[in-house]
C-alpha cells in the first residue's frame, strides 16, 4: 500500500511538473509542434521551364506596347538604400542599381504603400483599390501563430500582445484566407489585353490553389505563398544566419518555413540557390523566353524580410560592419541590389531596356523586429504603424522611351496608382464595374496634368485609421486612445503632434475618415492578435513609460 501511494505521489508530481512546464513554455511547445507536425518539407529541386513566346515576326507586331516589370522588395526601409544620402550601416553599402531606376527615370519622393504590412499592401498594388474595399484588411495567418503572438510575454515589457479569443466565432480556415477571385489583378487585366503575364517570388495573397497567381491572371508563376521563406536551409555552409531570440515571429519562421517554391501549382520544391539569386535567375529566364512579345513580370523578392540570412560571400564582403545582425541585414541589401542590377543588365543585353517600364518599390517600411535602429530614418515609425516610417517607401519608375531621365514628383502617390499607370502604358482600359482608387501617374510626370494626383489618401487596420489630405495627416487610434496630427510640410518627420492645438482640424479630418470608412467593407476575417509597436524603438530595446506606441492587428 505504501509503495502504491509512493507511485501515485511520484506520478502526480510528474504530471504536475509537466503541466507546469506546459504552462510556462507555451511558445516552445508550439514551436516544436509547428516544426515537426505543421511544417512541409520541400521536394528536391526541379527544373523550371518557362514557355517561350511567339517567334520574332509575330512578336514584332505586338512589341508596340512596353514590357512592364514590377519589382517589390519586402520590408525595405526608406533608409536601406543610398539614393537619398543615407543607407544601411551609415551609407557604407551602396545600392547603385536600385538608385539607377530613380535616377534614370522618376523618383516619387512621397510614395506611400497601400498598407503598413505585407499582404494588404500587396492586395492594393495588385488591384489598384484600397484592400478595405473588398475585405482584405488583415494578413492571412494561421491561428496557431496568432495564439503564440497573443500569448507572448517578454520579460519586463510594460505592454504585451493581445489575443482576441472572443473573435474566434468569426474566424475562417487559413486556407480560405485569400484575395477574392472577384477582384481584377493587374496580371488579369494585362493578360486580357494580350500580355504574357509572369510572377516570380512572394505572393502572400492566399495559400489555397484558388487564390494563387495562376488563378489571378498569371500565365506562369514561380512563387511561395506565405509571409516569408527561408533563403537557404539554416545549416547550409554557404549561409550566415542572424537569429532574433527576442522576436517570436523570427522563432516561428525558422520552425515553420521550408526553403521551397512552387511552379504553376506544383508541389513545393527546393530552389537551386540562395533565394534572391535564384529568383533573379528565374526572372531573367522568364524574360528571355518571352522577349518577342509584350510581357508583364511581377518580381516580388522576400529580401530583406526575416529570417535574416545572407550568403557567406556577401557577409564576408562587409568586414567593416561590427554588429552581426546589421552585417547580415546589410549583406542581404547588397545581394538585392546586385541582383536587380543583373536583371537590368539582362534587359539591356537583349535590347529590351528602352521599351520596358520598370517599377520598383517596397511593400511597407522597415520592421522594428529586426532590432536595427534607423532603417526608416529620417522618419519615425516602423512597419505596422501609419507613421511615415511604416508607409513612406522607395517608389521609382524607369521607361527610357517615355519617361524623362531624372524626373521627380513630390506630390503624394500610392501603390494603388501602379495599376492605372501600368494599364495606361499598356493601352488597357480600367475596370468600369467597380470603384478604382488608382490614378494614372504618367500625365503628372510629363506635366500634362495639373494639381495633385490625390485629394486625400487613407489607411485602415481595425480601429487604427489614417488620412493624409494635402500637407495634413491625422492618425486615429483606439488603443491607445489617441490622435496624432501633423503638418508634413512644416514637420515631415512627425515630431510635433498638433492634435491638442488644432481641434477643429482634427474634427474635420475625422469626418473625412468617417465618410471614407463608410464606403469600406467588413474584413473577410478578423484580426485575432494585436501587438504593441513602439514608434521610436526597435523590438530589442526596453520599453519605457513615456514611449509612444500603437497596437497593430495582424
Amino acid at each position: 500500500m505504501r509503495k502504491t501511494l509512493s507511485y501515485i505521489a511520484f506520478a502526480a508530481s510528474l504530471i504536475g511538473a509537466l503541466l507546469w512546464y506546459a504552462a510556462t513554455h507555451k511558445t516552445e511547445i508550439l514551436l516544436l509542434y509547428v516544426k515537426h507536425v505543421v511544417r512541409t518539407e520541400a521536394a528536391p529541386n526541379q527544373e523550371v521551364s518557362w514557355q517561350p513566346g511567339p517567334g520574332p515576326v509575330a512578336g514584332l507586331e505586338r512589341r508596340k506596347r512596353p514590357n512592364i516589370i514590377l519589382i517589390v522588395a519586402d520590408d525595405l526601409g526608406f533608409n536601406d538604400i543610398t539614393l537619398q544620402g543615407g543607407g544601411i550601416a551609415n551609407g557604407s553599402v551602396p545600392t547603385p542599381h536600385i538608385n539607377s531606376i530613380a535616377l534614370d527615370g522618376v523618383n516619387f519622393q512621397t510614395g506611400y504603400s497601400g498598407n503598413a504590412t505585407c499582404a494588404p499592401s500587396r492586395a492594393a498594388l495588385m488591384t489598384g483599390r484600397y484592400p478595405t474595399r473588398f475585405g482584405y484588411e488583415f494578413t492571412p495567418t494561421p491561428v496557431q501563430f496568432m495564439k503564440m503572438i497573443g500569448n507572448y510575454r517578454a520579460p519586463d515589457n510594460l505592454r504585451h500582445p493581445i489575443y482576441h479569443g472572443e473573435r474566434e466565432a468569426d474566424l475562417i480556415n487559413y486556407e480560405q484566407m485569400g484575395l477574392p477571385t472577384s477582384e481584377i489583378t493587374l496580371g488579369r487585366l494585362l493578360k486580357q489585353d494580350g500580355y504574357r503575364t509572369l510572377q516570380v517570388g512572394k505572393w502572400h495573397l492566399g495559400e489555397h490553389p484558388k487564390f494563387r497567381p495562376n488563378a489571378h491572371g498569371f500565365d506562369e508563376a514561380l512563387s511561395f505563398q506565405h509571409a516569408a521563406s527561408m533563403y537557404l536551409p539554416e545549416n547550409d555552409p554557404k549561409v550566415v544566419n542572424a537569429k532574433q531570440s527576442f522576436d517570436p515571429i523570427d522563432r516561428f519562421l525558422y520552425a515553420a518555413h521550408s526553403w521551397g517554391v512552387r511552379f504553376n501549382n506544383s508541389e513545393l520544391f527546393k530552389p537551386k540557390a540562395y533565394a534572391t539569386d535564384y529568383l533573379t535567375d528565374e526572372a531573367i529566364k522568364a524574360v528571355t523566353a518571352n522577349k518577342n512579345q509584350a510581357f508583364f513580370l511581377y518580381l516580388a523578392y522576400n529580401a530583406p524580410h526575416t529570417p535574416l540570412q545572407a550568403t557567406k560571400d556577401d557577409y564576408d564582403a562587409l568586414p567593416h560592419i561590427q554588429d552581426h545582425t546589421t552585417r547580415v541585414y546589410a549583406a542581404m541589401i547588397r545581394s538585392l541590389d546586385r541582383n536587380i542590377g543583373r536583371l537590368l543588365q539582362s534587359l539591356k543585353d537583349q535590347g529590351l531596356e528602352d521599351d520596358t517600364l520598370v517599377i520598383f518599390t517596397s511593400d511597407n517600411g522597415g520592421a522594428h523586429y529586426v532590432g536595427i535602429e534607423g532603417l526608416n530614418s529620417p522618419y519615425r515609425g516602423w512597419k505596422a504603424t501609419f507613421f511615415e516610417g511604416g508607409i513612406h517607401v522607395p517608389f521609382f519608375m524607369r521607361w527610357p522611351a517615355r519617361l524623362p531621365k531624372g524626373s521627380v514628383l513630390k506630390d503624394p502617390v500610392s501603390h494603388n496608382d501602379i495599376f492605372a499607370t501600368a494599364a495606361a502604358a499598356a493601352g488597357a482600359k480600367l475596370p468600369s464595374d467597380r470603384i478604382m482608387d488608382s490614378i494614372n501617374l504618367l500625365p503628372f510626370i510629363d506635366k500634362t496634368a495639373t494639381g495633385r494626383p490625390h485629394e486625400a489618401l487613407f489607411w485602415r487596420t481595425g480601429d487604427y485609421l489614417t488620412v493624409r489630405e494635402g500637407d495634413w495627416k491625422l492618425q486615429v487610434s483606439a488603443n491607445p486612445k489617441k490622435d496624432w496630427l501633423y503638418n508634413l510640410a512644416a514637420d515631415p518627420f512627425e515630431k510635433n503632434n498638433l492634435a491638442s492645438q488644432e481641434p477643429q482640424r482634427v474634427g474635420a479630418l475625422r469626418e473625412k475618415i468617417k465618410a471614407w470608412n463608410s464606403a469600406q467593407v467588413k474584413p473577410l476575417w478578423p484580426s485575432m492578435a494585436e501587438a504593441p509597436i513602439s514608434v521610436d524603438k526597435t523590438l530589442k530595446q526596453p520599453q519605457a513609460a513615456g514611449d509612444e506606441y500603437v497596437y497593430y492587428g495582424n
